[in-house]
């Protein structure tokens, strides 16, 4: 099988010859895993690990992203970013919030939203097209697109989006509905450039914490689902299927995504014994996909290689058909030990030991960064 057809075997429960495998980490796992393996780019990696999905998108062609005196960097709704260090690498957070302490409708400076037409899609259907020709199953979209909760927060404040949910903030509301159409509309042309060619489409919502729900379950109907539902029907309108990304314990909000038409819940955090993959799998497996599910909190930062390998054991016996593809609940994190992480691909069967000249021979502007595809903007 090549990756599509493992991936969509899998999708559809038909078998596979090894379960799929979708990886992520952070640049400076990404760049230990390259120096281990004695490799020159991301796109090496990505053959080495096995992961059987890749990315097309649109040309970024709309007003200049300023790069500011602090080294911060402006995002698609003028918010902007800059790196938080740490001992061992560092994160991208939001440092400037334009819409903080915005409490009325005339106040909201609307000059910053973005638009669809600030894309190029010309090239999606040539990105696509070598993408299945190279066997892959191809996606579009990251786990930024929609994101109304965390997307505006880093434009707003998370305390202050949290109660704008609560009292129904008309501010609120006119940026989720912005941030709702400009995403819709990009991945809309994206498939549309496409011409059936893209297998997947991604977007996320964290709608669970450590624990529970972010929010309630009235909150998601009145806000969350019609946007939701809207965006499904107009993903399966063009063939392909859903993947949505979320963190947290969130299977109370599975039913309703599934009748909304969610296809693929991408990571899987098993935070609490409901979210353990088991109990999802006896709930929801024959309606639901799942995605990742190897916790980078827990199993792959602090376990053991027999531990991870345990881990890894246990879902090919409850995915022996397909509805699972393999990885990481998130990003690997910094410190996770590098056995562990071979350990888990070792075991899913997805891991290339021997670097031939094929893998070296892979990269190019064709492979730009395909790992670390979460879009804070």
């Amino acid at each position: 099988m090549n990756s599509r057809q493992r991936v969509l075997s899998a999708f559809e429960r038909r078998g596979y010859d090894r379960i799929p495998i979708k990886h992520e980490a952070t640049p400076e796992v990404t760049q230990m895993l390259m120096e281990h393996f004695g490799l020159s780019n991301q796109e090496q990696l990505l053959a080495v690990v096995g992961d059987d999905f890749r990315y097309v998108e649109p040309i970024y062609c709309g007003p200049e992203l300023k790069t500011f005196a602090d080294g911060s960097i402006e995002g698609y709704f003028g918010e902007r970013y800059k790196y938080a260090c740490f001992e061992a690498g560092r994160y991208l957070e939001a440092c400037h919030l334009p819409f903080a302490g915005i409490n009325r409708l005339e106040d909201l400076d609307r000059s910053h939203f973005p638009s669809a037409d600030w894309f190029d899609y010309s090239t999606v259907r040539r990105q696509a097209a070598a993408l299945r020709e190279r066997g892959f199953a191809v996606c579009t979209g990251t786990a930024g697109d929609m994101d109304f909760i965390n997307g505006i927060a880093r434009a707003r404040g998370m305390e202050q989006v949290l109660m704008d949910l609560i009292d129904d903030s008309p501010v609120y509301l006119e940026l989720m509905r912005a941030r709702f159409e400009f995403f819709l509309e990009v991945q809309r042309r994206t498939l549309e450039a496409a011409g059936g060619l893209i297998d997947f489409a991604h977007c996320g919502e964290d709608l669970g914490n450590q624990r529970g729900r972010m929010i309630s379950a009235a909150i998601f109907e009145r806000h969350f689902a019609p946007k939701y539902g809207r965006y499904f029907e107009m993903v399966h309108s063009y063939g392909a299927r859903t993947m949505m990304h979320m963190c947290g314990c969130c299977e109370a909000f599975l039913p309703r995504l599934i009748e909304l038409g969610l296809d693929v819940y991408d990571v899987v955090q098993p935070t609490t014994p409901s979210m353990d993959i088991a109990a999802l799998h006896e709930r929801f497996g024959p309606r639901l996909g799942f995605c990742g599910t190897m916790c980078v909190q827990t199993t792959l930062a602090w376990g053991t290689p027999a531990g991870v390998e345990r881990e890894v054991r246990r879902r090919l016996a409850l995915f022996p058909k397909g509805g699972l593809f393999l990885g990481p609940t998130h990003a690997i994190q910094v410190g996770s030990p590098l056995e562990n992480i071979l350990t888990m691909y070792r075991t899913a069967g997805s891991l290339s030991e021997r670097i031939d000249d094929r893998i070296l021979s892979l990269g190019g502007e064709e492979a730009a960064a395909q790992i670390n595809r979460s879009k804070l903007f």
